[in-house]
């Protein structure tokens, strides 16, 4: 390695900022303000068949349209716009390398790369993108960016439950009944 000084330094730093990101704490909070655990079906993640995406990669919290939603953990909005299945949708990347994503979005209330916390509203419940003449409410879903490789199942699409949370399990310890 006395050949490659750069490429040595720089690989430890990539190790130090990941491990820096594994080790900040998530303090997750539900991002629907007023939600309880009656807002969302319990078995949705990972419900197949659901339409284009074949299967359902996060969890549909129901409230009316307008009703704030903040951040459900810190972290930096790495995008927010529009795009046809989610309509309005905001992704903030989080402690531990997640990208907790947002959609379906009535109004969208931060810009990319903003800092977000608990105490922002950062948007409002919806019906954009294919949620249209849907019951109103935020799709929210949980990926990492560091794969989870012993989570691959024989389930549809069950290689990719190595980049995906069940946001359920989070939501389910921060709501009551």
């Amino acid at each position: 390695m006395k050949r490659f000084p750069r490429i040595r330094k720089m690989l430890v730093v990539i190790f130090i900022i990941t491990v820096i990101g594994l080790l900040i704490p998530e303090n997750f909070k539900m991002p629907v303000d007023y939600a309880t655990k009656n807002s969302y079906n319990q078995e949705s993640f990972w419900y197949y068949p659901w339409g284009k995406s074949v299967t359902h990669k996060g969890v549909d919290i129901f409230a009316k349209t307008g009703t704030p939603i903040s951040s459900s953990t810190k972290g930096i909005v790495i995008y927010c716009g529009k795009i046809s299945m989610g309509g309005n949708v905001i992704a903030v990347l989080g402690p531990k390398w997640r990208i907790h994503y947002y959609a379906h979005l009535d109004e969208i209330k931060t810009s990319t790369f903003s800092v977000v916390g608990h105490n922002e509203t950062i948007g409002t419940v919806g019906t954009s993108g294919n949620a249209a003449g849907k019951s109103p409410h935020l799709h929210y879903t949980i990926s990492t960016l560091i794969p989870y490789i012993w989570r691959i199942d024989k389930s549809p699409q069950g290689w990719k439950k190595m980049f995906f949370l069940n946001p359920i399990e989070k939501l389910n310890a921060k709501t009551s009944y």
